[in-house]
């Protein structure tokens, strides 16, 4: 429960009035992606007004001729703000209309205010739409300013042109910024996005290539059953007539060595296999290799210390649960030996139990490598060897610091 003195977490750098306001932008935007023409509206009705109040006598403060009619006061305001309505689907046309209007009213003295609002469709010009686009706003714009410095000059003609076309150009170089951010985002959205789809694809490759070289190793356990029942019938065979007792033991060799054989075929069904005919076959390691394989880390540079808890079981375990083990704590080491640190040890821990057999990796450097495409081959590779003997893998950061992998598999003789 939240009580009256806890704080809310913050990003670094980030105080609570600048998320409040990015969050309400954030809804601002999606309300007008989701629903422009409300926008639109709002923004058409709030000028029209606006440039309806100036027609009302306001509009003679600025004008040079306060004689022009009424009706055209109102016509010009009129053309000059309901247009805004089409400014971001037809930003030149509504220009192009809002200038007609301009040159009108600068022509005829009124030099309605209203005309700023040229500005608008200008800045959503150089938003949206292509540069040589821009490039014809000068052409509309120029004009109506030309034509009231010229009939209705004051102390210098340049007084109006000038400091309207500088505004001009601001508005337009907004209108530039804003859309390279946007292509800026726009961008860094894609790369992320196609990221993740690599990663993905990464991913997938490696469950493929991992279930592969499992397809391998599982191969080459259940051909060396095969070969021990082959062997172990031919002697069978021989011994029946000679020595009934020995063929019995035979026999029972047989029936222990091929029930082996059939749990590692059951696991190895739905496992794609590459074959590579060619490809080199080693012994498989068991758990009677953990201290040659230790041995070699601590070589490496890495302090290793080794520890089995409770007795082995009667029953060994078979290959293939043997191989899971040595490979998870295979890669576990390996990872701390790449990013732990020059000062990490390490501590294996063998726990046999009645029910199943864990192994404990951890160590004291690093928590998890930077999460950079083509990592995490080796963590899908040891979950994939888990799942296989229905076992279980957990990854993660320790409290104290450093990095632990931990792996149970179901004895073969208990539920998992």
């Amino acid at each position: 429960m939240t009580t009256d003195t806890e704080e809310t977490p913050r990003p670094p750098g980030t105080t609570g009035p600048s998320r409040h306001a990015q969050r309400l932008l954030a809804h601002m935007r999606a309300f007008d992606r989701n629903r422009p023409w409300a926008w639109d509206t709002a923004v058409t009705l709030l000028w029209t007004v606006a440039a309806l109040v100036d027609a009302a006598g306001g509009w003679r403060n600025t004008a040079r001729d306060p004689s022009v009619p009424a009706w055209l006061v109102v016509t010009l305001s009129l053309a000059l703000a309901v247009p805004l309505y089409w400014r971001r689907r037809h930003p030149t046309a509504v220009l192009a209309v809002m200038a007609g209007a301009t040159l009108v009213s600068d022509g005829s003295g009124a030099f309605l205010q209203a005309a700023y609002l040229q500005t608008l469709p200008l800045f959503h010009i150089a938003l949206s739409r292509p540069p040589r686009a821009l490039l014809w706003s000068p052409a509309l714009l120029l004009p109506p300013l030309v034509t009231g410095a010229v009939r209705f000059p004051s102390e210098s003609w340049d007084q109006l042109v000038v400091p309207t076309l500088w505004a001009y150009a601001l508005v337009a170089l907004l209108g530039i910024a804003v859309r390279s951010r946007k292509d800026h985002t726009a961008g860094l959205v894609d790369r992320a996005r196609r990221l993740e789809i690599e990663r993905d694809q990464e991913v997938r490759l490696a469950a493929a290539a991992e279930r592969t070289r499992i397809a391998r190793e599982m191969h080459d356990i259940i051909g060396h059953n095969l070969s021990v029942i082959t062997g172990l019938a031919d002697g069978g065979r021989y011994a029946a007539a000679r020595n009934p007792e020995r063929a019995a033991q035979a026999l029972e060799a047989i029936g222990t060595t091929s029930r082996q054989a059939l749990a590692e075929l059951r696991r190895l069904l739905g496992v794609l296999r590459d074959d590579e005919e060619d490809a080199a076959r080693d012994p498989q390691p068991t758990l009677a290799d953990l201290d040659t394989l230790i041995t070699g880390v601590r070589k490496a540079g890495l302090p290793v210390r080794f520890e089995t808890r409770d007795e082995p079981p009667a029953q060994p375990l078979l290959p293939g649960a043997q191989l899971t083990v040595y490979r998870v704590v295979q890669e576990a080491l390996t990872n701390a030996l790449k990013h732990a640190g020059p000062e990490a040890k390490a501590r294996v821990i063998l726990a046999y139990t009645p029910h199943d057999v864990r192994a404990e990796v951890t160590n004291t450097g690093g928590t998890t490598p930077p999460s950079i495409p083509g990592q995490g081959q080796g963590l899908t590779g040891m979950r994939e060897r888990a799942a296989l003997y229905d076992g279980t893998l957990d990854c993660g950061p320790l409290p104290t610091g450093g990095w632990a992998v931990r792996l149970r598999l179901p004895r073969e003789d208990t539920p998992s």
